[in-house]
């Protein structure tokens, strides 16, 4: 499969009955403003660019949402023991974005498409939920291109302050890559 934009992509996963399963897993849950992101989307963009057979083993499928109106992490935890109930071979991660700021010590965030657009590498910054009239939706708050072309790059938000540079380059050392996509292209080490 060619993956050429947005709409590719969003073949790509619909066209994927595991990607889709876990996905629909997740939406049984009813959260407000929820996403699976990350790994999860950039992993299978990758494998197909690489050509791999088999999907790439993910470390964790990372379930966001943003309820400022129950905050306690407690929650969390319950929601990935629900998950497990549905899927239990899923390594599920489940997060309230609306206290993560606290974590991270950074201002409140707005939404989750917010959390998102601030993750530490545009590759990374993406995000799929289902729509109101039950399509496929996927965020990039930074475009496609880069995880099309396999370009790992920092936001602009880490960009902005050394520290958050410094876990950047962290990721990228204990990440790693290009150990299993070996198109990967570092702009900022």
């Amino acid at each position: 499969m060619d993956l050429r934009g947005q709409d590719d992509i969003l073949l790509a996963f619909r066209n994927d009955p595991r990607m889709m399963e876990i996905l629909e897993a997740a939406q049984t849950l009813n959260l407000k403003d929820w996403w699976i992101c990350a790994g999860f989307v950039r992993s299978k963009i990758w494998d197909i660019i690489h050509n791999f057979r088999e999907p790439t083993r993910i470390d964790d499928v990372d379930v966001v949402y943003f309820d400022k109106t129950n905050t306690d992490k407690a929650n969390e935890k319950g929601y990935e023991q629900k998950l497990k109930q549905i899927l239990p071979s899923v390594p599920w991660s489940v997060k309230n974005e609306a206290r993560m700021h606290l974590i991270n010590g950074i201002s409140p965030y707005t939404s989750t498409q917010d959390a998102i657009s601030k993750f530490p590498e545009t590759a990374t910054a993406l995000g799929l939920t289902f729509a109101n009239d039950g399509s496929l939706h996927l965020t990039a708050p930074h475009g496609v291109e880069d995880v099309l072309n396999v370009i790992v790059r920092p936001t602009p938000y880490f960009l902005e302050s050394s520290d958050r540079m410094r876990i950047y380059s962290r990721r990228l050392k204990q990440k790693n890559w290009k150990a299993t996509w070996n198109q990967v292209t570092y702009l900022v080490e």
